[in-house]
């Protein structure tokens, strides 16, 4: 992991070729990587999507997921995470510590997996390694831990010393084997500074080894690799190591200090299940796994990636998958190294690995064998935070689009789809604009589906804000049976705990209510409307009260004001008149629907739009800018604090004005903010709000 651009691609290819997975080493400018084989990302010379990439160093199996280093491809953080045993967080020498080393770190602090960090490009002209040193320790504190540092940085960079081993690790211009020399003398005092302060970390993770340092005054490298491993594994100590993936200088180290000092599988907690139950990994239990991405591929169909939890998976093996009790086979298992997969026969408990062509079985679930009845817990992927509109340019798309959008879906869960009937749009949110554009990308260049993308319409509410009454008679003759229905209503606030009504006035005229029957209803939209019966000596009949309701829900699914959903409202109809001949369910229905409009408009009908919980990140001197803006998208600030280097907003916003909000944080701050939001509440929009959007309506009805 690390920003975009510090060489996690670059990183992966090394390793490959350290592993002897590879006999040459692609370049991210060449286009020919591993790991970045799909064609967006050849275009854009950047990862989008996670890839797992397996090899082997020195008789140990290492398996890596590459993921993106934009924010808004954070899924592929969370999928990876959840699955992954340890990081290994890039940071570029040249810049230091970057927005996306700042938004990772949030992510490494809420999954807590052990982390290893490694400064790169130090073969660059501006590389300060202690510029990075001293922004890491910023960003982590005290758990930043130097076992690494550069003789030189620059053109001249082939040599670090190592504080483990205490000697210094020579290597060619072009990278290789190292060769392992005494530290030069003007080093030495540095040496021993970072061995010291490193060997005080490491007796800090374990008593015995505290008792030791305080009685020798040292531990033995034997016991600093102890101490420094049950760091790295309790979350407490970030190594930090030297690295150039330009030359593949420092790879090799690197995969040895893998090994040596980052958990196995089996070291660290395990997966959690639907019931919050720790399975650890164990390869002699029963067979389970959990599929934790699924990618679509022309011509071969949905290919799943899984890690194996319990036991064995072989070739042919009969599973249960545990979300929808369908039977597997697993008829093909293969390792990957980014789009090349390597038929084998099994894979054990902690390993990992893809299989295609199953059934009912995509990302997210479980499959066990039959006698193992057990759900892993889903991957928690964030909540969306940029929405749009999208409709095809050609009408005749529109069967293919909603198809093409389940399949985008399938491979990627953070985008959300809405096909909104309130709306008339098709509604689609992810993780911000450029996440959404690439998703377009797909649509037009892969599933050659013309789209183009609109300003989404608000879901706005509907309510009243005090009592009022309305009687309505539908009427009409037109020869032979009529229609005939009178209803007599008292609309009102629904207030949560309020009780029933008794008795309304308005002016001179009083209205005494007996409530005989009441059906509360729980509306979709949200909300509710609570429907009174309160006829008294039969002026309707029991068996037309249905259709006053019916005709009073069509009204509030088409709100008397915008024609947006109405809420939270109780209705008594308290009196009414029927024909003996003419009166029928239709005519209450119109009688009913037309009451409550009336009713609707005299009782301080108000619009509610949605507000969203709003939390922005944001770099001190960028602070005054953000909230300028904000102020401009009517946010009520909630509080403010300071986490981490960042200023943190927490306020409340309409939806209304969050409309491209991504791109205008960007423009601000460089990209060097975040934010997130999720829905909150409705509220009232401001009366010059409710006259534009009563004007808009009205203008709309006039040109229909």
């Amino acid at each position: 992991m690390g920003n975009s651009g510090s060489g996690k691609t670059t990183m992966a290819e090394c390793m490959l070729f350290e592993g002897g997975a590879i006999n040459r080493r692609g370049d991210v400018n060449a286009k020919n990587t591993v790991s970045d084989f799909n064609e967006i990302e050849l275009q854009n010379q950047c990862s989008i999507f996670s890839s797992l990439i397996q090899t082997e160093f020195k008789d140990h199996k290492i398996n890596l997921l590459d993921i993106a280093g934009f924010d808004d491809f954070n899924n592929t953080i969370f999928s990876s995470f959840t699955v992954a045993d340890a990081a290994l967080m890039l940071i570029n020498a040249q810049n230091g510590i970057e927005v996306g080393t700042q938004i990772q770190s949030r992510y490494i602090d809420r999954f807590k997996k052990p982390v290893v960090l490694a400064i790169n490009q130090l073969e660059a002209e501006k590389a300060n390694f202690e510029g990075a040193i001293e922004g890491l320790k910023n960003l982590f504190g005290n758990k930043v831990a130097v076992v690494q540092f550069p003789v030189s940085t620059g053109a001249g960079f082939t040599s670090f010393i190592d504080v483990i081993k205490m000697k210094m690790l020579k290597y060619a211009a072009d990278g290789g084997k190292y060769e392992m020399v005494d530290i030069p003398a003007d080093h030495a005092d540095q040496a021993e500074e970072y061995r010291n302060a490193l060997i005080e970390s490491a007796a800090e993770t374990d008593e015995k080894l505290m008792e030791k340092f305080f009685e020798e005054g040292t531990l033995s490298e034997a016991d600093l690799i102890k101490g420094l491993k049950a760091g790295v594994l309790n979350h407490s100590l970030y190594p930090v190591l030297c690295v150039s993936t330009k030359r593949n200088i420092g790879v090799n180290r690197i995969m040895e200090f893998i090994i040596e000092n980052c958990p196995n599988p089996a070291e660290v907690p395990g997966m959690m299940t639907k019931e919050d139950n720790e399975v650890k990994i164990d390869p002699k239990g029963q067979t389970s796994l959990f599929i934790y991405k699924t990618s679509i591929e022309q011509h071969i169909g949905e290919i799943n990636y899984f890690k194996v939890v319990t036991g064995t998976v072989s070739e042919g093996q009969d599973l249960i998958n545990n979300f929808n009790q369908t039977k597997e086979r697993i008829n093909q298992l293969f390792t990957v190294a980014g789009k090349n997969r390597t038929k084998i026969e099994k894979l054990n408990a902690g390993d990992m690995g893809v299989t295609v062509k199953l059934k009912n079985s995509k990302l997210n679930q479980t499959l066990a064998v039959p006698s193992y009845d057990i759900e892993f817990k889903q991957i928690p992927f964030p909540e969306p935070r940029h929405r749009t509109a999208i409709k095809c340019l050609n009408e005749a798309d529109d069967e293919k689009l909603g198809e093409a959008l389940n399949r985008i879906r399938t491979e990627d869960p953070s985008i959300m789809v809405e096909y909104s009937k309130e709306l008339r749009q098709i509604i689609i949110s992810g993780q911000g604009e450029y996440h959404l554009n690439i998703m377009k990308w797909h649509l037009d260049n892969i599933y050659k589906i013309g789209t183009e993308f609109l300003a989404p319409k608000i879901p706005y509410r509907e309510t009243i804000t005090k009592p009022a009454q309305a009687d309505y008679r539908h009427k009409k003759q037109t020869g032979g049976a009529g229609q005939f229905g009178e209803v007599h209503m008292v609309v009102e606030p629904y207030i949560e705990g309020a009780p029933a009504p008794v008795k309304f006035k308005f002016g001179s005229k009083e209205i005494n209510i007996s409530v005989r029957g009441t059906d509360v209803h729980e509306l979709p939209w949200g909300g509710k409307l609570v429907y009174y019966n309160c006829i008294v000596g039969g002026s309707i009949e029991a068996r037309f009260m249905p259709a006053i309701l019916k005709g009073i829900m069509e009204k509030m699914e088409e709100g008397p004001l915008t024609g947006s959903y109405a809420r939270d409202i109780r209705v008594s109809v308290y009196d009414g008149k029927m024909h003996p001949v003419d009166s029928n369910e239709i005519s209450f229905r119109l009688a009913g629907r037309n009451a409550f409009k009336e009713a609707f408009r005299n009782a301080g009908p108000k619009i509610l739009e949605p507000i969203y919980e709003v939390e922005v990140w944001v770099p001190s001197d960028n602070m005054g800018d953000v909230m300028s803006d904000l102020q401009t998208r009517r946010a009520m600030v909630l509080g403010m604090s300071s986490e981490k280097g960042f200023e943190v907003i927490k306020c409340k916003v309409p939806l209304a004005e969050m409309n491209k909000y991504s791109t205008t944080l960007n423009s601000i701050t460089s990209g060097r903010a975040m934010y997130s939001m999720k829905f909150l509440e409705y509220a009232q929009v401001p009366p010059d709000v409710q006259e534009k959007l009563l004007k808009e309506y009205a203008d709309k009805e006039d040109e229909e």
